[in-house]
């Protein structure tokens, strides 16, 4: 028999093995934690961007500098009185709070970056936790959004809403 003693494989020690996976699992919550400039929890001061033309427009723009500031939006005529309308692919919301007065805010809810998606009772409605909005100046009315929805600026000239 051998007196030879047992001597394990050189390689990395087991506190290098752990400490290297858990760096992995970090960098893997962080970058999805992340955001860029198309996330849903844009900061205030962005505006929408993008667009298509099943919305009646060509392009985006907004508060940010992107898209093509000017692009036709919406016609007066499709935003009803007292209600507006979401624009999702434009990240906007446009709204008529009274005859001929127009406004504009980002349809990013500011609680947790959900999408506004309809608007009843002069209410801007998010569904994810039914925060909702003032269509007259993108008030908070009821939480658990604590913050206002950014204005958007538009420009409305005849019957048409464009982006400014």
């Amino acid at each position: 028999m051998s007196s030879a003693s047992f001597q394990p494989a050189s390689g990395p020690a087991r506190r290098t093995v752990v400490a290297a996976a858990g760096a992995a699992g970090l960098a893997v919550a962080l970058t999805a934690c992340g955001s860029d400039d198309e996330a849903s929890d844009a900061p205030a001061g962005s505006g929408p961007a993008g667009g298509s033309p099943d919305d009646g427009g060509a392009g985006g723009g907004g508060e940010s500098g992107s898209g093509a500031a000017g692009a036709a939006l919406a016609s007066t005529a499709d935003i009803p009185e007292g209600g507006g309308k979401v624009f999702a692919d434009r990240k906007v919301v446009v709204t008529q709070p009274t005859a001929g007065e127009f406004k504009a805010f980002s349809a990013t809810c500011t609680h947790q970056g959900c999408a506004v998606k309809s608007i009843a009772d002069g209410l801007i409605n998010c569904p994810c936790h039914n925060s909702n909005f003032s269509i007259a100046d993108g008030s908070v009315k009821s939480g658990p959004a604590t913050r206002p929805l950014p204005s958007v600026e538009i420009t409305v000239s005849g019957d048409s809403i464009t982006l400014a």
